[in-house]
């Protein structure tokens, strides 16, 4: 009987290690916006990967090797922050690309192993642009702090989503 008992707490404590031991799980996140303007002016705004000029946070982009897969560039954000990023995927007769980020303090965006698509669709004189995310919180272990939690993990890219397609509306349909 002892024997039964002291395998069952054995079983027990391994599945609650198992289950604690977890860690984080990949979220996903997507914004989209509607604009009154053609794709190829949408794109004309966010199609060139060196130019992330419609990113409100973004003050200057370098780069190198253009809208190429494996090309990259150095966002440097408002406040000095820099963001690194590589170009996965590029289609600009679909109007569509795929970049990760290749390195980032998780105090500048709480997040690891980040990819990120932008897309955009057009019909006629409107537009729809699609910007998904996927990505781990910024702590990897597990109890995170608030501030590197999944939630503020999805809240931290989904405003800086809304931000940069605000904005790519604004440019867009300026003198539309």
């Amino acid at each position: 009987m002892r024997f039964k008992t002291l395998a069952a707490v054995a079983a027990l404590a391994t599945v609650s290690y198992a289950a604690q031991a977890h860690g984080p799980t990949r979220q996903k996140v997507s914004q989209t916006i509607e604009i009154n303007a053609p794709a190829d002016k949408v794109w004309a705004v966010l199609g060139n990967f060196q130019d992330a000029s419609w990113i409100p946070v973004v003050e200057k982009t370098e780069g190198k090797g253009g809208n190429e897969v494996k090309a990259s560039r150095v966002l440097t954000l408002k406040g000095g922050a820099t963001v690194e990023e590589e170009l996965a995927k590029y289609d600009a007769e679909k109007k569509t690309y795929m970049y990760r980020i290749t390195k980032v303090d998780v105090k500048t965006l709480p997040v690891n192993d980040y990819s990120s698509t932008i897309e955009v669709e057009g019909d006629g004189a409107k537009s729809k642009v699609t910007w998904r995310g996927a990505f781990y919180r910024g702590y990897m272990n597990n109890d995170p702090p608030p501030d590197l939690n999944d939630d503020a993990s999805k809240a931290a890219v989904l405003g800086l989503y809304k931000a940069g397609l605000d904005n790519v509306k604004a440019k867009a349909e300026k003198g539309s």
